[in-house]
């Protein structure tokens, strides 16, 4: 299982990479590896300002669907255009071209309360 040191986790599952107040979201590859073959993703939330855990989007998998939960507050500004075309980039690089939307971070103090990479792991076991 691959989890970078540069993002970071939340219990449900996703991953956050900050720059500046611009953070980058996506689900882990625990995530993907659980979901199995995700075969679409559905996010409209773009432009919208969302809670920190709100519901930004779903991901479908072939046996189910999922919903994908915002690690902190902000205003989604982004999804990922390839995903539509390709949503198993989720599955084959979940922390590179599989992200999932981009978003300005309304407090970035709060990405540094989410989960290191040391604690998701213990997390997944």
């Amino acid at each position: 299982m691959n989890f970078p040191a540069d993002v970071k986790y939340t219990k449900d599952h996703e991953w956050i990479r900050l720059n500046g107040n611009v953070a980058t979201i996506g689900i882990t590859d625990f995530a993907q590896h659980e979901l199995g073959d995700i075969v679409y993703v559905d996010i409209n939330t773009t432009g919208k300002t969302l809670a920190a855990e709100e519901i930004f989007g779903t991901v479908e998998a072939v046996k189910t669907v999922s919903d994908l939960f915002l690690p902190v507050a902000g205003t989604v500004t982004e999804v990922n255009a390839m995903l539509e075309k390709q949503p198993e980039l989720v599955n084959t690089d979940p922390y590179g071209d599989g992200w999932m939307i981009k978003m300005t971070v309304t407090d970035t103090a709060a990405v540094e309360a989410l989960l290191s990479k040391d604690a998701y792991a213990a997390l997944v076991g």
